[in-house]
């Protein structure tokens, strides 16, 4: 077990190098950050002043190793725009976009995962025709198409859900805000959360679906039914636990994708995430704040996917089967 998540760490390790070493020739060699740090009256001794102070004078390994070091402790540089610190400005856009994610991702597996479980096992019903001719929608239909007909909807015409914003926040600790906790901020997240969930709910649906009716034909289940087990007990006790090891692979990258695709929920609904922050530092070409957020996504992605491998090596006996195998 130790042996498995060194093996996994070190690939980690090895995943987030890389990344980093994509936003240091980002932040570096798009543009020129002196240009991007003075105004036009700055004199070229200046210039070459602010450029020997930010080291960028330096041999190329020894900057990367400097920005390493830096992004290590969450240090990215002031943002051209706002000309504050990014590190506080992730901080204090964090939460939202925690919130928007987990929202999410729990909506999807509470709806995806019964509703997946149901239409296997009722395959022929007009509810599950239903629910999948339904699901289709959240395949087919763009993230902002979705957003806005919900808006349209639920905002425009009902007058019931906020269209835009995040509602009345709490402070809980230094940066740390929370909706949770106000009635405004629960309805400001509803719109949001079911635009982004929506294709992974259908997603995560589809494949719960498509591995139940195919454990259930399995040699197994067959012998199961012949020693007379109920059919409650074959379809949770044994197939519902061998559909686990897809559900969680797509699960986990379907998690890390809701923290990198949502830039477009929330720029539909002005949610004060990262995402937005993102699209804005996009607009503006401001450097640091796009190189901070490739780290950070990146690094959520490479923990979800540790998580994700770990979970293998419990749910998936064949894994520690293969590895004691291995060792011996």
């Amino acid at each position: 077990m130790v042996l498995y998540v060194l093996k996994r760490v070190l690939q980690a390790a090895g995943v987030m190098l890389f990344v980093a070493f994509i936003s240091f020739v980002l932040f570096n060699y798009v543009g020129d950050p002196v240009n991007n740090m003075v105004g036009q009256e700055a004199t070229i001794e200046d210039r070459e002043a602010l450029r020997e102070r930010l080291g960028l004078n330096d041999p190329v390994v020894v900057q990367f190793s400097r920005f390493v070091a830096h992004a290590l402790e969450g240090h990215f540089g002031i943002s051209y725009r706002l000309q504050r610190p990014v590190k506080d400005l992730i901080a204090e856009r964090l939460p939202a976009t925690l919130e928007l994610v987990f929202s999410s991702a729990i909506l999807a597996l509470a709806l995806g995962i019964p509703l997946g479980i149901y239409t296997g096992l009722h395959r022929d019903t007009w509810l599950s025709r239903l629910i999948l001719s339904s699901s289709l929608a959240g395949v087919s239909l763009p993230t902002f198409v979705i957003g806005i007909l919900l808006i349209y909807v639920f905002s425009v015409s009902l007058n019931l859900l906020p269209s835009y914003g995040r509602g009345e926040v709490v402070q809980i600790t230094g940066s740390w805000s929370t909706g949770f906790l106000t009635v405004s901020g629960w309805k400001a997240i509803i719109l949001p959360s079911i635009t982004l969930c929506l294709y992974q709910l259908t997603l995560i649906l589809r494949i719960v679906r498509a591995e139940m009716m195919e454990v259930l034909l399995t040699d197994y289940i067959k012998f199961a039914r012949a020693r007379g087990l109920t059919d409650r007990a074959i379809n949770f006790g044994h197939a519902l636990k061998n559909t686990l090891v897809p559900v969680i692979t797509v699960t986990g990258l379907q998690i890390g994708s809701l923290i990198a695709f949502s830039i477009i929920t929330e720029t539909v609904f002005q949610w004060p995430g990262m995402g937005f922050l993102f699209i804005q530092a996009v607009h503006f070409a401001d450097v640091p704040i796009m190189a901070a957020y490739m780290v950070l996504v990146a690094l959520f992605f490479v923990i979800i996917n540790l998580i994700v491998d770990l979970l293998y090596f419990v749910v998936d006996p064949r894994l520690r089967i293969e590895r004691t195998v291995t060792i011996g």
